[in-house]
């Protein structure tokens, strides 16, 4: 059985990691006094500290007590799917660089942003906003729009309620011609930006899909427009992308066959 980690419960944090350690896989309802027993943790100062993480949704109320929430696993199976895309990606991603000599990235879908993952550039990548661990809206990216054309429709209506925002002369603030960018992208399998995130900065970009054709992330190249002509480089886009899918899905069916 592995050993949680002591934590210093003194302070806030110390405190809900302490009740997050105390569960275990066999759990599903923890009582208050349980609780207590196993942080150490005061029963005055534990009711407020459970009551705060039902309020963010890092447990929930059970007629039993208390238990981990979903929202818990979700945060960890993203931990460990984040690590395993990576881990595929960035073979397919080093080609794609040594093809091109531009930036390439790799980014997945939250909420009605991009969040990029990884990201692999020489002396020569152009200067794009995009950072690891940094976001840019879905609307005015290639990866963005990649991931937005097989979404949901109602992900598609979110971004268009938050508002399409104007960041450079040429993004798309015109709802219907961003619809119709989305359906050209679904179409075709890549998403193009010129120009819409920074100005000189255009792409190309791939959704990596699961087997039912949902999107998981998306791969892109981005160059400066004086040198980078990203409907050249469409087809090795796609096929990174289709050889990072093709990857992970062999690997989930061997984990599922052990």
């Amino acid at each position: 059985m592995t050993r949680e980690p002591k934590v210093d419960t003194r302070s806030v944090l110390g405190k809900v990691a302490a009740v997050l350690y105390a569960f275990t896989a066999d759990d599903h309802g923890v009582g208050l006094a349980e609780l207590g027993r196993r942080t150490g943790i005061p029963k005055g100062t534990l009711h407020r500290v459970l009551a705060g993480m039902v309020e963010v949704r890092l447990l929930d109320r059970t007629g039993d007590g208390y238990r981990l929430s979903g929202q818990v696993f979700q945060l960890g199976m993203r931990a460990s799917v984040e690590r395993g895309l990576i881990e595929v990606a960035t073979p397919f991603m080093e080609d794609l660089y040594e093809r091109t000599h531009e930036t390439v990235h790799l980014g997945v879908l939250e909420g009605t942003e991009v969040v990029y993952v990884s990201k692999i550039g020489g002396h020569r990548q152009a200067v794009s906003p995009s950072r690891i661990g940094g976001r840019m809206p879905l609307y005015c990216t290639a990866i963005g729009k990649a991931l937005l054309a097989l979404s949901p429709p109602d992900l598609l209506e979110r971004v268009l309620a938050e508002g399409l925002a104007r960041r450079t002369p040429r993004t798309v603030t015109a709802p219907g011609l961003l619809r119709r960018q989305l359906e050209r992208a679904a179409e075709t399998g890549v998403a193009f930006e010129l120009e819409e995130s920074a100005v000189g900065i255009v792409c190309v970009a791939a959704p990596v899909l699961d087997p039912a054709d949902r999107p998981i992330a998306a791969v892109s190249v981005t160059g400066p427009v004086t040198r980078f002509r990203p409907e050249a480089h469409a087809a090795v886009v796609k096929a990174a992308a289709a050889g990072i899918a093709g990857t992970l899905a062999r690997r989930a069916a061997l984990v599922q066959k052990d």
